[in-house]
């Protein structure tokens, strides 16, 4: 049994993600589907990109995720499938798979899916979720070689997904990235990122002392080091994102000292 994992900005009031599931049983109805997620926000490829880059580590080996946050459907973007140590990648080549590509220990074999006849036929110009990455990873899970699916190619195409960058004053000034379930902002900037020692971190004007290691070390704002090593600002059983009025793309700034945020924020 292969696990064929979905991500997508679908969301749950349309049926376009059951109609992929529908697909891939079609052709492997022993697959076992699981879902990573489907509230993406609508087009948003970093936030796909860091959930993917989260919850694929996890799975066993073999795994193939199909990640469809795909803006550019029915341009000339290419559709790709990335062959890694331990799992396989099925999606637009548009930076969705650019944590996971970068994070992998080793070189990913990479091919454009030019396969047609693992193609559902006649392709949409609008769902290239079912009627190519849903058929091609379902064909994938039933032993088609990834060289009979496409044409191998050098790279993929240059997106650049966030990072945090360094001001010329020493401020670390980082994004952003996803907002979860709990309303914590999670950013793009990694505790390798962090200057060594107590820090100070900044949001909407709001100054941080250092970070806490729990969600309820302090009453109020906090920041945090998540469970994937990312700086979180989170509101003690409360919702920073609510708290903040903060959505996908807000700044964050860490310093070593109060002085060096205060004197960015003017």
């Amino acid at each position: 049994m292969t696990v064929i994992t979905l991500t997508t900005d679908f969301g749950t009031d349309d049926a376009y993600v059951s109609i992929m599931k529908g697909v891939i049983l079609g052709i492997n109805p022993k697959a076992a589907i699981v879902d990573i997620c489907h509230t993406v926000r609508p087009q948003n490829i970093t936030q796909a990109a860091y959930i993917l880059s989260t919850a694929a580590s996890y799975f066993p080996d073999g795994t193939i995720h199909v990640a469809v946050i795909d803006p550019g459907v029915g341009t000339k973007r290419r559709a790709v499938l990335l062959v890694g140590p331990k799992s396989y990648y099925i999606g637009p080549d548009n930076g969705v798979f650019g944590y996971v590509e970068s994070q992998s220990p080793h070189k990913m074999h990479t091919f454009e899916l030019t396969g047609e006849r693992y193609w559902l036929h006649p392709v949409s110009h609008t769902f290239h979720g079912r009627d190519i990455f849903a058929p091609v990873a379902a064909h994938l899970s039933l032993g088609v070689a990834p060289h009979d699916l496409g044409t191998p190619i050098a790279s993929l195409s240059s997106v650049v997904l966030s990072r945090p960058h360094h001001h010329e004053d020493g401020t670390l000034i980082g994004k952003v990235i996803h907002i979860d379930h709990f309303g914590n902002l999670i950013t793009d900037i990694m505790k390798a990122d962090m200057p060594k020692g107590r820090v100070f971190i900044e949001v909407f004007g709001h100054i941080i002392d250092d970070v806490s290691t729990s969600y309820e070390e302090e009453d109020g704002l906090l920041a945090i080091l998540g469970s994937d090593d990312r700086l979180e600002v989170s509101v003690t059983k409360g919702s920073a994102a609510s708290y903040l009025g903060a959505k996908i793309g807000d700044e964050v700034k860490v310093g070593a000292t109060k002085t060096s945020l205060r004197t960015r924020q003017r």
